[in-house]
């Protein structure tokens, strides 16, 4: 269901969060977070300019949060990489498809359930989870 541009992302900052207002290499994100570092370097771009993460240039420099970890939701995130498309209009553009379909219909409906779902869950809740485990990134 996601693209393979929000999950880089979603990972990404998920290891920022993890390190909240250190600035971390590229180097560093790609070893830690698995992406490639082409692909990195288009996501960070992507992030940056949504303004989730901020980019210093030079000695000390790298990426951070421009945020703070619990005003960054999943949908953000993906929002800024890759939004998720609702259906507003026949896909098929037939002319006698004034509103949706049906199954354009539940679609959209599965669509606006999962960007809620989304909404509701901020960075901050997935690195308090309960689990052991470190959300999206190997450290």
């Amino acid at each position: 269901m996601l693209s393979k541009t929000a999950e880089y992302a979603l990972r990404t900052v998920a290891c920022l969060a993890g390190d909240a207002g250190q600035a971390e290499s590229a180097d560093l994100l790609c070893e830690q977070t698995k992406v490639p570092r082409r692909y990195l370097h288009k996501v960070l771009q992507d992030l940056v300019r949504a303004e989730l993460v901020r980019s210093r240039p030079g000695p000390g420099g790298g990426y951070s949060l421009a945020r703070a970890a619990d005003e960054i939701t999943i949908l953000d995130v993906v929002n800024a990489v890759a939004p998720l498309e609702r259906i507003r209009h026949c896909p098929l553009g037939l002319p006698s498809h004034t509103s949706l379909c049906p199954l354009h219909k539940e679609l959209d409906k599965a669509y606006a359930a999962t960007e809620a779902a989304f909404a509701r869950v901020t960075i901050e809740q997935l690195l308090r989870s309960e689990s052991r485990i470190i959300p999206l990134c190997d450290v």
